[in-house]
């Protein structure tokens, strides 16, 4: 490490981090805290005050607001926190701000004392980085090329690929008999299609998201507990158990992500995925060898048995060497380092 630096970590105030179910901008905001805390840096998490940190935790709320439905409306919480981290500035070298929707953090650009850095977790349309470039200096730090394209003209000042911790997603060599869809219940995130993919092939489905109305409305009428089966929303232990137990992972987005942290998470159990080629998807799953990018429902169909032939020992070692917290640590380090060298001044 080629100097100590002073790092204020602002994550989301929905839930702890690490988040106790399901929440990816929480898990990955958890692993970057404790990985950069054992190099020696000096990090402040700014979250709710359930998180469970090695690093210095500023809690502005107890509770977030998915736990306490009177922290409403939600978008104010997050500015209360982010601008605890700002008001502070002088006291870090760089202030990264980990967006759950909207990087609120851009009107704060000119009047923070120190470089302030963004991340989105989402891939943003024209019409969204036509608003945000309202302030052209903001840094973006972005999770994927594919999103890195799609912030352009903003600045992107490097992209770091989401890490897992490989030790927690347990490899498994011989796995049960079904596949999984592992997400949420909306439309986008493409259940109708995993639920016909499995249909057409054979195989029994399990379905791991949180109950909503749309699953109510529109999955519920297909779930039989045999072929199709429900087993709800689950705990990080549970996931990995469902993660490793499946043959293969089914990731039919309908429209592009900027990552897709569970495809890294099932490849780290040796459990190969079938997705469609969107978003990101080229960048984390390597046809052939950790899964199948299919290019429509016919190319999925077919996938499935090509995917459930792969060897999974080579799966967990790609995820292993890809997808490393030590990668992704380091990774930010070097950006943050070079980052903090500059100095804005106040407008």
């Amino acid at each position: 490490m080629a100097s100590r630096l002073r790092i204020a970590l602002v994550a989301p105030v929905a839930q702890p981090v690490p988040p106790p179910r399901s929440g990816s901008i929480e898990t990955i905001t958890s692993l970057l805290a404790e990985g950069l805390v054992e190099r020696g840096h000096d990090v402040t998490l700014f979250a709710t005050g359930g998180s469970v940190t090695r690093a210095r935790l500023h809690a502005v709320y107890p509770l977030g607001y998915l736990e306490n439905p009177a922290l409403w409306p939600w978008e104010l919480c997050e500015l209360f926190n982010l601008s605890a981290a700002v008001q502070q500035a002088a006291s870090f070298d760089l202030i990264h701000y980990q967006a759950p929707s909207a990087p609120f953090s851009l009107p704060f650009t000119t009047l923070c004392p120190v470089p302030l850095v963004q991340t989105v977790h989402h891939l943003p349309g024209a019409s969204e980085v036509a608003l945000w470039s309202a302030r052209p200096e903001a840094t973006f730090i972005a999770v994927s090329e594919q999103q890195a394209r799609a912030l352009a003209p903003l600045p992107v000042a490097g992209v770091v690929h989401h890490a897992v911790n490989v030790g927690a997603n347990a490899f498994r060599a011989v796995p049960d008999d079904y596949l999984l869809f592992l997400g949420r219940f909306t439309e986008g995130k493409g259940v109708l299609t995993a639920i016909e993919v499995a249909r057409r092939t054979g195989h029994r489905l399990l379905l791991a998201a949180a109950e909503n109305d749309y699953y109510r409305q529109v999955v519920a009428p297909h779930v039989d507990q045999v072929h199709v089966a429900f087993v709800g929303e689950v705990q990080h232990a549970a996931k990995v158990a469902l993660l490793g137990g499946a043959r293969a992972l089914l990731y039919p987005v309908q429209s592009g992500e900027s990552f897709g942290l569970v495809l890294a998470e099932a490849a780290a159990c040796g459990t190969p995925v079938v997705a469609w080629r969107r978003g990101a998807v080229d960048e984390i799953v390597e046809d052939g060898v950790t899964g199948v990018i299919a290019d429509s429902l016919d190319d999925f169909v077919a996938g499935i048995p090509r995917a459930l032939a792969l060897d999974r020992a080579v799966v967990h070692a790609r995820a292993t060497a890809r997808f490393g917290v030590a990668r992704m640590v380091d990774e930010y380090a070097a950006l943050y380092t070079r980052l903090a060298r500059r100095s804005p001044e106040p407008a």
